[in-house]
């Protein structure tokens, strides 16, 4: 945000908005630009064979670790399933790149 305002000509002085910098630039927001690399990554693991070390590492559960107090920290699995239903997307489209990719897009404003 500070490279977007120093583009824009504010300060954290003038008290703009984020939102209103990022639209006049034409910036997606940075949360939705997160879920679709998170997206992407995870369709790379998926397309990756069953034994891929990285397939084995980031979907692999540890069970036997004692976990501290409060409520369970959220792991990138739910993370993913989480956002695949929020962009009702389906995972049988992972392995078609082309429809993932048009899937996962954000497009600029």
């Amino acid at each position: 945000m500070r490279m977007l305002r120093w583009f824009c000509g504010h300060t954290k002085r003038d008290r703009v908005r984020n939102e209103v910098i990022r639209d006049s630039i034409g910036v997606a927001p940075i949360e939705e630009k997160l879920t679709q690399h998170r997206l992407r990554w995870f369709g790379h693991v998926q397309r990756r064979p069953p034994e891929a070390p990285v397939r084995n590492g980031v979907l692999e559960q540890i069970d036997n670790v004692k976990r501290g107090r409060g409520r369970p920290k959220l792991t990138w699995d739910e993370l993913v399933k989480r956002d695949l239903k929020d962009w009702n997307i389906s995972k049988e489209i992972i392995l078609d790149r082309s429809a993932w990719r048009l899937a996962i897009n954000v497009p600029e404003p």
